[in-house]
């Protein structure tokens, strides 16, 4: 699975880990994404979907 938003295009971003002696190390944040069933053009289909899609009803979730 692409760990990517199937609404906002939201995808994993890069930074470093910082330690107290200044190492860096690479690192992702990750969205939140969840699986949904969802109304598609009046079809249920599944999407992943992040959290911020979810709350702000972006995605109308399948009964």
């Amino acid at each position: 699975m692409a760990k990517v938003c199937d609404i906002c295009g939201k995808r994993p971003v890069t930074g470093n880990n910082i330690s107290h002696a200044h190492n860096l190390t690479r690192r992702r944040w990750l969205p939140n994404l969840q699986e949904v069933r969802a109304q598609v053009n009046g079809r249920t289909k599944r999407l992943t979907v992040c959290t911020a899609c979810i709350k702000s009803n972006k995605v109308l979730k399948a009964a």
